[in-house]
C-alpha cells in the first residue's frame, strides 16, 4: 500500500493511495488496530468507491474472523456487532429521510461504549458529532482508490499516525502485506498484534517510549524512580542476553528502537493455565526450576544491544522499593477507608517497610525480571528442559533479589496458586540452589522470599486500585480478594511481624469485603 509519510497525517487532511482491494483491506486493518470506545469513523464517497469493502475488512479485523458476515446495513440502517475486543456499530444513512433519525437509532448511546462505522455521513450532517474521522473515498478502475482522511472536530488523529507508522515499519521490512491482527494489551502503553503473511506469525510490540530523557528530566518521576523501561532498548537488550545464556526469549525479526517498535518471534499461545484458567503444577514446578538454573548462573551488569550500544541494568534500590510500597496507600488505603492516608500513617509504615528491607539487605542479588508469572511464561510442551518455557516481558529487568521473582511466580497475581503448591515449589527451588552451590543459605533466602513476595503483593494492591479507578479497568478489582490473601501468607514470616500487626491495623483481614 503506498501512502503519504506518517508525518502528513498531522496535516489537516492527509491522502492515502489504495492501488487494489488488498490495500483498501490493510487501511481498514490499520484502522482497526487503533479504535478505541467513543470514536466515529465516518465513510464518504459515492456508489462504488469502496465504502462497504473498507467496512467490511475493518470488522472482520476487529472481530479477528476473515468469514465473518457483514450484511449490508442499508436497510436495517444499523448493525451492531459484539466482538470481545470492541463494540462496533455498523451504519447506512443512506435511505435515512431526515438526518433527525439518528436520534431514534441511538448513535450517541452506542458511542458511549463502541465504535460508530458510518456510511453515507452526508445525510446526517447536523446530527453526527462534531468529533470524528472523515474518510473520502474516491475510486477509479481496477479497484483503485484513493482515501482522503481528516480528523473532525478535534478528534485525536495521534492513534492513526502510530498505526500508519507501524504499516510503514512491516513494509520497511518485508512485511507491508501482512495481516494485522490485534492480540492484547497490558496493564502498561505498551501493545501486541499477530502480524501474519504467508501461513505464519510473528509479534509486533508497539512500545512508545514511556518518556523522553531532556523533557522529563524530573528524577523523582515515578517511573524514574522505580526503574521502569523508559524504550524498548532494554527488551532487546535483556532478552539477547537470555537467549545467549540459554533460555528462551523470543527472537528479533525487526526492529526500530527509536520509534518503539519491535517484529519478534511467536511462540505461541499456550500458557500455564488450564483452560478453566487454574494452575497447571507440571508447569509451575518447570517454571521454578528454570528460575533456579537462572539464579544459577552469572550475568553481566551490562549488555551490548546489536546497534553496538550498551545497556546497564539498573539496581532495585531501596528508594524503588518503598516508592512501589506507598502505592498501597495512594490507592489502596483511600479506596478502602474512603480516607487518604495521613503522613503520620505514611510515616509509620515507610518507616516498617525500611526497617524489614534493612534485615535482608544481605540477601543474595542477581537479575531480577520483575514480572515473572503467569501472563508472561508461554509452555512449549514439545521442547525439554527449560526450553519448554518462552520467556516474555522483561523490560523492567534490575540487579535485585533473586527472591523476588520465585515470590512473583508463587503468589501470582493473576490466578490463585494453592498454598500446599507454593510451599513445595518453594523446596524445589531450595533444593536445586543448594545443589549448585555449598554456601547457598536456604534460611536467609527463605526469609527475603517472604518480604519481596510481601512488597509486590502491597504494591500490587495499589496499582490493581489504580487500574481500575484512574485507568477505567475495574475488572482488576476481582483480584484484590486473592491478593489480600497472599498477603496474609506471606506476612505469617517472622521476619514481617511489625508489618503484619500494621496491616491488621490499617487493612481488612482477608480482602473480602473489597
Amino acid at each position: 500500500m503506498s501512502q503519504t509519510p506518517a508525518a502528513a497525517v498531522d496535516d489537516p487532511d492527509f491522502c492515502i493511495s489504495l492501488p487494489d482491494e488488498s490495500a483498501t483491506i490493510a487501511l481498514a486493518e490499520d484502522l482497526a488496530a487503533c479504535l478505541a470506545p467513543g470514536d466515529l469513523v465516518c465513510l464518504s464517497g459515492d456508489l462504488g468507491a469502496g465504502k462497504s469493502t473498507l467496512a467490511r475488512a475493518l470488522l472482520r479485523a476487529v472481530a479477528d474472523d476473515a468469514d465473518l458476515e457483514v450484511p449490508s446495513p442499508t436497510f436495517t440502517l444499523v448493525q451492531t456487532y459484539e466482538l470481545p475486543r470492541l463494540t462496533v456499530s455498523h451504519f447506512d444513512l443512506y435511505r435515512v429521510e431526515v438526518p433527525e433519525e439518528l436520534q431514534e437509532l441511538g448513535l450517541d448511546e452506542m458511542l458511549e461504549t463502541g465504535v460508530a462505522l458510518v456510511e453515507w455521513p452526508e445525510m446526517g450532517e447536523g446530527e453526527l458529532p462534531a468529533c470524528r474521522l472523515w474518510i473520502s473515498l474516491t475510486g477509479a478502475e481496477d479497484d483503485a482508490r484513493e482515501a482522503r482522511i481528516k480528523g473532525q472536530g478535534g478528534f485525536d488523529l495521534s492513534g492513526l499516525s502510530r498505526s500508519l507508522e507501524i504499516r510503514a515499519f512491516l513494509r520497511a521490512n518485508g512485511f507491508g502485506q501482512a495481516s494485522r491482527r490485534f492480540l492484547k494489551g497490558d496493564a502498561s502503553a505498551r501493545a501486541y498484534e499477530r502480524i501474519d503473511l504467508d501461513g505464519e506469525s510473528q509479534v509486533l510490540m508497539n512500545s512508545p517510549a514511556l518518556y523522553v530523557v531532556g523533557e522529563q528530566a524530573d528524577e523523582n518521576s515515578y517511573a524514574q524512580i522505580v526503574h521502569l523501561a523508559r524504550d524498548v532498548r532494554p527488551f532487546v537488550a535483556v532478552g539477547e542476553e537470555l537467549r545467549r545464556q540459554g533460555f528462551c526469549a523470543p527472537q528479533i525479526r525487526a526492529m526500530d528502537l527509536e520509534r518503539g517498535l519491535l517484529l519478534l518471534e511467536h511462540l505461541g499461545t499456550d500458557g500455564v493455565l488450564d483452560a478453566d484458567g487454574k494452575v497447571l503444577p507440571e508447569r509451575y514446578r518447570a517454571a521454578t526450576e528454570l528460575l533456579a538454573h537462572l539464579h544459577g548462573r552469572s550475568f553481566p551488569d551490562t549488555v551490548t544491544l546489536p546497534d553496538g550500544s550498551a545497556y546497564r541494568l539498573p539496581v532495585f534500590s531501596r528508594r524503588a522499593l518503598l516508592a512501589e510500597v506507598c502505592l498501597f496507600l495512594d490507592w489502596y488505603v483511600p479506596f478502602v477507608s474512603g480516607a487518604e492516608a495521613s503522613e503520620d500513617l505514611r510515616a509509620e509504615f515507610v518507616g516498617l517497610w525500611g526497617d524489614v528491607l534493612d534485615r535482608v539487605s544481605g540477601a543474595e542479588t542477581g537479575w531480577t525480571l520483575r514480572d515473572y508469572h503467569s501472563p508472561n511464561l508461554l509452555w512449549r510442551g514439545n521442547r525439554s528442559g527449560d526450553d519448554r518455557l518462552g520467556l516474555i516481558d522483561y523490560q523492567d529487568a534490575v540487579i535485585g533479589a533473586t527472591a523476588y521473582d520465585l515470590g512473583s511466580l508463587l503468589f501470582d497475581a493473576r490466578v490463585e496458586v494453592p498454598a500446599d503448591l507454593e510451599r513445595e515449589l518453594l523446596d524445589t527451588y531450595l533444593v536445586i540452589r543448594a545443589e549448585q552451590a555449598a554456601d547457598f543459605d536456604a534460611q536467609a533466602f527463605r526469609s527475603a522470599y517472604a518480604v519481596y513476595a510481601a512488597q509486590r503483593i502491597t504494591k500490587i494492591l495499589g496499582i490493581f486500585v489504580r487500574l481500575a479507578r484512574r485507568d477505567g479497568k475495574p475488572v482488576y478489582l476481582n483480584h484484590l480478594p486473592r491478593m489480600n490473601a497472599y498477603l496474609d501468607r506471606a506476612l505469617a514470616d517472622p521476619v514481617l511481624s511489625e508489618l503484619k500487626r500494621w496491616f491488621e491495623i490499617h487493612r481488612p483481614a482477608t480482602g473480602a469485603d473489597v
